[in-house]
């Protein structure tokens, strides 16, 4: 697997055997993570985060990596740059692009990572954009591996319940068509994934021999799962009465303990984060006054905190998949 020089701005700049192989450069810079044996393969190189949303496990996750693998890490935060206010991103990009060996991008139209690679000159990684999140993708990938005994992926059954037509539910769908997963995404018929992003996931599986469902019935969505996974259903630019009407549309796709139990399995939750499983946030507590629904929103606090729930572990394995990725393309 020869990766170098290559950006990473959705799902399909891999192939499977690529994405594999990233998955399993992964696993292993975790174990000499853990055992003291790492090498640093990035030393002298300087990798630059132009994030304009805010970010806890996606910077952190970069700057770890970086910093692990002897590379210098710059955060540029939303105030930090005039990329597309005073200057151009394809200049901000060519500026960016003669100081740093790679450049990470977080905000919200996926032209604005793609503007930015074809003008940086260097590998650029989408690090989440409104339609794609990648670098999650492969968290995904080593967690489900992880917890499923090491089976191949296409061994494996997910689903994706919640609104799928954002990155989570568009990446899930893509990534488990190239991978060759039984993918399903359980969502009201209004709320789906664009008909493009079937179209392309329908594609890529007659490939690969993944199986592809998409189905308004949570229960028989679930229904032999080996992991449930979840997204927000609200965004914080949306006004309250979005709140209250999504929460009324989604309510039955909410991941609770009766859902968990329908896939017949020992079935694990998987949710990028954060997560909306209680009022003990501002936020939190502001959704559960406009929807009335205290107890978790899209999850259940009982299935967040429950044995089922491997959050912690996916969220952990973005930085030992971002670290892989960056070794991939920089080392």
């Amino acid at each position: 697997m020869d990766l170098r020089g290559r950006s990473f701005l959705k799902e399909t700049d891999f192939t499977r055997d690529e994405l594999g192989g990233l998955v399993d450069l992964a696993a292993e810079l975790k174990a000499a993570k853990r055992a003291g044996t790492e090498t640093q393969r990035l030393a002298g190189k300087a990798i630059a985060l132009a994030f304009e949303k805010t970010s806890t496990r996606t910077r952190n996750a970069f700057e770890v990596a970086g910093f692990d693998q002897g590379a210098h890490v710059t955060y540029i935060d939303p105030s930090g740059s005039q990329m597309g206010h005073k200057e151009s991103i394809a200049d901000t990009a060519r500026v960016l692009g003669r100081m740093y060996d790679g450049l990470g991008y977080r905000g919200a139209g996926q032209e604005r990572v793609e503007e930015l690679a074809a003008h940086a000159g260097v590998p650029v990684y989408n690090a989440l954009t409104d339609e794609w999140h990648p670098t999650q993708m492969l968290a995904d990938l080593l967690t489900m591996r992880e917890h499923a005994d090491g089976r191949p992926f296409g061994e494996i059954a997910y689903a994706f319940v919640g609104d799928g037509r954002f990155n989570m539910g568009r990446s899930l769908l893509v990534t488990g068509a190239i991978v060759g997963a039984d993918v399903r995404i359980v969502t009201p018929p209004e709320l789906r994934p664009p008909d493009d992003v079937v179209a392309l996931a329908d594609s890529l599986a007659a490939g690969s021999g993944a199986r592809i469902t998409l189905t308004g019935d949570p229960q028989a969505g679930v229904a032999g799962a080996d992991f449930v996974h979840t997204d927000i259903w609200v965004s914080m630019g949306e006004p309250r009465d979005v709140w209250v009407e999504r929460a009324r549309l989604l309510a039955p796709f909410r991941v609770d303990a009766a859902l968990m139990a329908a896939t017949g399995k020992d079935a694990r939750f998987m949710h990028c984060l954060p997560a909306y499983h209680d009022a003990n946030t501002v936020i939190g507590a502001e959704i559960a006054a406009a929807t009335g629904m205290t107890d978790g929103l899209e999850v259940s606090h009982e299935v967040f905190e429950s044995p089922a729930s491997v959050v912690f572990d996916q969220a952990e394995n973005r930085l030992h998949t971002i670290k892989a990725l960056l070794v991939a393309t920089l080392g």
